[in-house]
């Protein structure tokens, strides 16, 4: 694809000047028969695509959000369904995207070196046998301003109908462009043309309000029930020229609309607040008019709606369409508790409203790729939805991010923002990680040879980062603990960095291997026993088998990561326990230590406290969270959920993976080994899960009756499938193989 780009003449957008969404049409006739037709394009930022009036775009926010320092992404479309003989019609919408995204003062983005008015490269080619008809991007294509009047994916879009009814046809084939500009040649971005193969963004479902209520004059709240992620389609007879403003948020403070916990204000736009998570539409007055956001999401429950009177504030008027990369579902669990299956919806919503291409953080405020949140979700994540192709491609853009020394910045993309704060070990993980997850439960080699060179800059770079005792302390730590400021984390920094950095070493050896890769290997071996070692020296007390800080994560993630020896494990099990009597049975942790607590005391015997520490009905819970109201899974655990941390959140979801793999019963090893060992808590009278390896689906389901159980289990060919049951019940489970 050549990289030649255009775009109006209409200038840059931004807070002091609204610029229209450009609309771009090239007229063209067909006087042969094609065999096939083909067009790539590529929209910076986000773009809908049109043939014939008809609009043909794969998905939401197309192509792809990345920095075009680094990719430029396009789509392939095949025209031959769309095309006639005669007159044609390309239809191209521009909006901001990540070409211009001034809303993300915050993270820098309003001084990165890409940043420009929206353009758009494209390639089109029809033939047969004896004739072909080709194009690119040039200054023969016509632009005009849209109805979008502002657009910018983290704040708001704005739109009027009036004009839209001005250009109707605008995409057809008999409209007259006579009086549009001609588009003019732009700056080529720096970054590589790329074809986009993650999923795209689509529509997963569609709700209506669940509650309706007037709040002010001409002012109505609507409550639809669940903090999701994605746009409202407003459906309104309305007057010419009446207004009406959409305002989004995820909580209601004292009852109130409220979105002080997700506004982040950028300094210079003392106006920001008055624009921020609002969709605004201009109404023509026409009869029934229907209108979706064109380039923004929200992550919302509530809408207030103004500027609507009493007949208009219909259930009607408003369709929440959630949102998402379009995964496939490839894990599921449900058991007889429905508390438990609302957690694990809860999770499962908080990652689909965070997953847009990639992982992000939030779908509200920040709605960036931090790679510490998708590295500590990766382990569940990939137990419920193929996230092959999506993760894959954001990793192309984390080794783009990589700079000369190695480092990797705490969001992706991004300009320079994310380096000097917001990443450490934690968070560079992710290149670890992520390719780990994808080889052991998917068997996918190629994404390690596509990152194994980063991973040995990494650790290269890593090792100059130790502390005179070889210890490593830098970025961020036991993140968001229960009840305390997010960086006040008990765990030392020098413990989890340093266990961080151990586990990438023991991945990447056991990843540079499976690919032959072994003098890499043992360079990653000795680092990992290097720092196993320095660990063990510096941060244990064999005494007592108590890690350094003397809290539950410290314990907790020394006993996950393997810093103990199998002999020394018992004892520093029960120390773990002692300190969860110590906070009378409750948990405290950040999101690392969560992470692994209650893996490790399930390995202690110590399944029913587990169990306890989840779902027990006060604060600090799980189950809490159900009982003040919560529809996702949250930032952090706060006693009443009113402090201003995000309400759609996934790192702390790994419990799924507890119920999965602790109260179904089904660990999945690798891509070909599954263990079945369920823990069978007292409180359930039965559990499944599902699991859809490379080869073949594995189930498992048990029930109770009385004393006893029964067990199923179904396997697929070519997969080892083993049972474990705890000595003390093993004669009274019935093993069922189907």
């Amino acid at each position: 694809m050549k990289k030649q780009f255009i775009m109006s003449k209409a200038g840059t957008s931004s807070f002091e000047k609204f610029v229209p969404a450009p609309y771009f049409r090239k007229s063209f006739n067909i006087d042969f028969i094609p065999d096939s037709a083909e067009l790539k394009i590529c929209g910076l930022g986000f773009f809908r695509l049109f043939i014939n009036g008809r609009d043909i775009t794969k998905g939401a926010l197309a192509p792809y959000i990345s920095n075009p320092d680094h990719y430029c992404y396009y789509h392939t479309y095949d025209l031959w369904p769309f095309l006639t003989t005669g007159k044609n019609v390309i239809g191209i919408l521009l909006g901001n995207g990540f070409m211009n995204p001034f809303g993300g003062e915050v993270w820098d983005f309003h001084l990165a070196d890409w940043l420009g008015a929206p353009r758009v490269a494209l390639e089109f080619s029809a033939k047969n046998k004896e004739t072909e008809l080709s194009f690119i991007a040039d200054e023969s294509f016509k632009t005009h301003a849209s109805p979008i009047l502002f657009d910018e994916y983290r704040i708001g879009e704005h739109y009027d109908a009036n004009i839209a009814e001005e250009l109707d046809g605008w995409s057809s084939p008999n409209y007259d462009d006579s009086d549009w500009d001609s588009a003019i040649i732009a700056e080529r971005p720096r970054g590589e043309l790329v074809p986009a193969k993650a999923e795209p963004i689509v529509t997963i479902r569609e709700s209506s309000p669940i509650e309706i209520k007037k709040v002010g004059e001409n002012t109505y709240l609507y409550d639809f029930g669940v903090n999701s992620a994605g746009v409202c389609r407003l459906s309104i007879d309305a007057n010419k020229g009446q207004t009406i403003t959409m305002d989004h948020c995820e909580r209601l403070l004292d009852g109130n609309f409220d979105k002080k916990n997700i506004i982040f204000s950028p300094t210079n736009y003392p106006f920001y607040d008055t624009l921020a998570y609002k969709t605004i539409y201009t109404a023509s007055g026409k009869g029934r008019e229907v209108w979706t956001p064109s380039f923004v999401y929200f992550g919302f429950r509530y809408v207030l709606v103004e500027g609507i009177d009493e007949g208009q504030a219909t259930k009607d008027l408003l369709t929440y369409c959630v949102m998402s990369s379009d995964l496939k579902k490839i894990g599921g669990f449900t058991c007889s508790d429905e508390r438990v299956n609302t957690i694990y919806n809860m999770v499962d919503n908080a990652v689909r409203s965070n997953f847009f291409y990639f992982p992000t953080d939030c779908p509200h405020r920040e709605k960036n790729g931090w790679t510490g949140d998708a590295s500590m979700s990766s382990d569940f994540t990939m137990l419920m939805y193929d996230t092959d192709v999506s993760w894959s491609t954001w990793l192309d853009n984390i080794r783009k991010a990589q700079n000369y020394r190695g480092e990797l910045p705490g969001i992706v993309p991004t300009g320079t923002w994310g380096f000097k704060w917001g990443n450490g070990p934690t968070w560079d993980s992710v290149l670890f990680n992520l390719p780990y997850q994808l080889y052991k439960m998917r068997g996918n080699t190629q994404v390690i040879r596509d990152n194994a060179h980063a991973m040995m800059r990494y650790l290269d770079y890593i090792m100059t980062r130790r502390s005179p005792d070889g210890t490593i302390a830098i970025g961020l730590g036991d993140w968001v603990p229960v009840g305390k400021s997010s960086g006040n984390y008990d765990a030392p920094l020098k413990l989890t960095d340093s266990v961080m950095v151990m586990d990438m070493a023991r991945k990447a050896c056991e990843m540079f291997g499976a690919i032959g890769l072994h003098h890499q290997a043992d360079f990653a071996n000795d680092i990992y026993y290097d720092m196993r070692r320095t660990i063990r020296r510096a941060l244990i007390d064999f005494d007592t088998m108590t890690v350094d800080g003397n809290c539950q994560s410290s314990q907790a993630i020394a006993l996950y990561y393997g810093v103990f020896d199998d002999h020394e494990k018992s004892k520093a099990l029960a120390k773990l326990v002692d300190l969860v009597h110590a906070k009378d049975d409750n948990f405290d942790c950040g999101f690392i230590g969560m992470h692994c607590l209650f893996y490790m005391l399930t390995e202690a015997g110590e399944h029913e406290l587990a169990w306890h520490l989840i779902m027990k009905d006060s604060y600090p819970s799980y189950a809490h969270l159900i009982d003040i109201g919560e529809t996702a899974m949250v930032e952090q655990f706060r006693p009443d959920g009113s402090s201003g941390v995000s309400r759609n959140h996934h790192f702390l979801g790994d419990v799924v993976r507890w119920f999965t793999y602790s109260l179904a019963g089904l660990k999945v090893i690798d891509s070909k080994t599954v263990v079945i060992s369920p823990a069978f808590v007292k409180a359930l009278d039965s559990a499944s899960a599902y699991y859809d390896l490379p080869a073949g689906r594995v189930e498992v389901k048990w029930e109770r009756n009385g004393e006893r159980y029964k067990l199923w289990i179904s396997c697929c060919d070519g997969v080892d499938c083993s049972v474990k049951i705890r000595r003390d019940i093993r004669d009274l489970v019935e093993v069922i193989r189907t």
